[in-house]
């Protein structure tokens, strides 16, 4: 008996994560190319920002976002094609994470997986908007916490070297 509770102590408690929502939070498409016309051969070249941000809603329940902006220009003129902007939300029902690890789970695991249904909305809304159907890459969420981690400590260095007026 005293065996199997050790043995249930030292397991670690299961992780439960359901997507409760997920849904367009805020969207924005402009077809620069339809308003404006582009001279020559409009061959896009792409570039896609990510941003992620999580909030709490009640007792173990989450909103994560995924915020893309994707613009699109001429390789040749650099002129404007497309603008997409969205903010791609996850309301998400989490047990069993220990608090100090919550953070990384919301920005990394969350993201990672309403990502396909983010990548099927950014497709639709490109090739609706009479553009090549955009089918990003995949992401790597890991990477960019990293990143966002690394750059705020960055930030607080130099606000702490910075001398005070």
């Amino acid at each position: 008996m005293a065996e199997e509770q050790s043995q249930n102590a030292a397991q670690p408690a299961q992780i439960k994560n359901r997507i409760v929502a997920q849904y367009i939070r805020d969207m924005s498409f402009e077809n620069i190319l339809a308003q404006k016309g582009v001279k020559g051969d409009p061959a896009p070249e792409m570039s896609i920002k990510v941003a992620l941000d999580a909030r709490k809603r009640a007792d173990n329940q989450y909103e994560v976002m995924t915020k893309l902006t994707v613009t699109s220009n001429t390789k040749e003129g650099k002129e404007p094609l497309f603008l997409l902007e969205i903010d791609y939300a996850g309301i998400f029902q989490i047990e069993g994470v220990p608090e100090n690890q919550m953070h990384p789970y919301l920005m990394i695991e969350c993201p990672r997986l309403t990502f396909p249904f983010l990548r099927r909305v950014v497709s639709d809304i490109t090739r609706d908007g009479g553009f090549p159907p955009v089918n990003l890459d995949q992401i790597d969420f890991a990477s960019i916490y990293q990143q966002e981690i690394m750059r705020r400590v960055q930030a607080q260095k130099e606000a702490a070297e910075t001398p005070a007026n």
